[in-house]
């Protein structure tokens, strides 16, 4: 009987354990070690043309098809390549970049990737 009890402990104890593995922490999203060595960066970009004209900046329209994880250098690097193109005379916007280190702000000014 002791030792059921024991091992009905030592099973809630590991249950209890798991879950709070999956929950949120503040700043942090799914703080299991899995899901935090990605950088995802939620954004929102306006390109200005050379005319003047402005409008929306999707930088996975100029990726290849599988490209999902855009960190901030790899957010610098599809910038600086929309702008060196002449597409864009600049590119200006604001986001979120999540991480391992939690939540942060992003900016993008006069084309340069600002956290």
């Amino acid at each position: 009987m002791g030792r059921c009890i024991l091992r009905l402990h030592e099973t809630a104890a590991l249950v209890a354990w798991m879950i709070t593995g999956f929950t949120r922490l503040p700043g942090r999203w799914l703080r299991w070690q899995m899901f935090c060595r990605a950088t995802f960066t939620v954004i929102s970009l306006t390109g200005t043309t050379k005319d003047g004209r402005t409008e929306p900046v999707n930088v996975y329209d100029h990726l290849s098809p599988d490209s999902f994880i855009l960190g901030p250098p790899q957010l610098q690097t599809a910038i600086d390549h929309l702008t060196r193109s002449g597409r864009y005379d600049r590119i200006d916007g604001h986001g979120r970049v999540l991480s391992a280190r939690g939540e942060q702000t992003v900016e993008v000014r006069g084309s340069r990737v600002v956290l």
